[in-house]
Formats: structure tokens, sequence, C-alpha cells
């Protein structure tokens, strides 16, 4: 009897701490994120150098993704590098919001949410790099670089649209802000945090 009553007791334990896990997950990728893009935007401020953001999908079974913030320079030592959780991924979940225009609207109105890394707005989108420079704007370095770089990257856990969280950059500032999906009756929005 003691026995069976530790087991189900167990068992109950077991139910409700995956889920717990799964927003602590969530919670830490999206805190790297705004941490790896503010960090790289202070540090060219501070050494007056670039810093060039490089995000990456995930290596299946691996990782998550990972973040990497690096001088622009040649074999440049990395300042910081980030990994994601396995269960968290940098991807755009089906049922997010997809017009700049009309509510309920992309995060700050940039791109479409076509996507994942939406980097380079001016060109179209769809880049996964970032140059912060010393004045504190975020650039792309394209083929006419120099460009200033508005954009977003989406993560949350695959197939939850509830974990969904965005990261966007203002390119004159380097501003970054944060972003979570909400629900509202049937609709999906996006709520600045």
């Amino acid at each position: 009897m003691v026995l069976s009553i530790t087991i189900i007791l167990a068992a109950v334990a077991i139910v409700t701490y995956q889920p717990m896990m799964q927003a602590q997950h969530v919670a830490n990728a999206y805190n790297t994120t705004l941490l790896a893009l503010r960090r790289a935007h202070d540090q060219a401020a501070a050494d007056m150098r670039v810093y060039l953001v490089t995000f990456s999908p995930a290596t299946t079974g691996v990782n998550g993704g990972t973040i990497t913030v690096t001088q622009d320079i040649p074999s440049a030592p990395v300042l910081f590098s980030a990994t994601l959780p396995t269960d968290v991924t940098f991807h755009v979940e089906p049922g997010v919001p997809t017009s700049p225009i009309t509510p309920p609207t992309t995060p700050d109105g940039f791109g479409t949410a076509a996507y994942t890394f939406d980097f380079d707005q001016a060109l179209g989108g769809g880049s996964n790099l970032i140059y912060f420079y010393p004045d504190g704007s975020a650039q792309d370095a394209g083929p006419n670089g120099g460009n200033v770089n508005n954009g977003v990257v989406y993560l949350g856990v695959p197939g939850s649209l509830q974990t969904c969280r965005a990261v966007t950059i203002w390119g004159y500032t380097g501003r970054v802000r944060g972003w979570r999906l909400s629900q509202s009756g049937t609709k999906w929005s996006w709520i600045q945090q």
C-alpha cells in the first residue's frame, strides 16, 4: 500500500514538474537572447569597435540554437556564446500574427513572420547577422553594407503558441525589446515585456 501511494505521488510530481521546467527553459532562452544583444550593443560602445552577433538554428538533438558575439575582425575571439536548451528553439510557430500593419501585428511591425531570424528589414529581411557599431546603431553587412538593421528573432517550444517569444532591434539606436505571445479570446497578439 505504501509503495503504491509513493508511486502515485511520484507520477503526480513528474507530471506537475515538466510544465514548470519547460517554462523555465523558455524564460532562460528568452533572457539569454536579450542579454546577448544588449551585451553586444553595450560592448561596441564601450570598446569603440564593431561587434557581430550571429544567430544559428538548432542542431537536431544537440541544442535549440546558438548565439555568438565576436568582434568584427578576422579570427576574433568570442566575447559571448550561448546555447538554447534542446526543447526551446529559434523558430516561427504557425499561428503567430503575420501582418506588420493590421492588428494583431508582428513585434514592432517588423516583417511578416516569414523568417525565424528576420533582420535586414530594409533589404527584405531574412538575415541572421547584426553588426553593432560604436555609435549604438545596429547595421547590416550586406552587399551594400551600412544599412540600418531593424529586425526580429523568434523562439519558443515547437508546437506551443503560449511559449512563443520574440526580440526586436531598432537599428538607429540599437534598442532591444522583448515580446511574448498572449491569447485574448481566439486571437493571439504580441505584448511587449
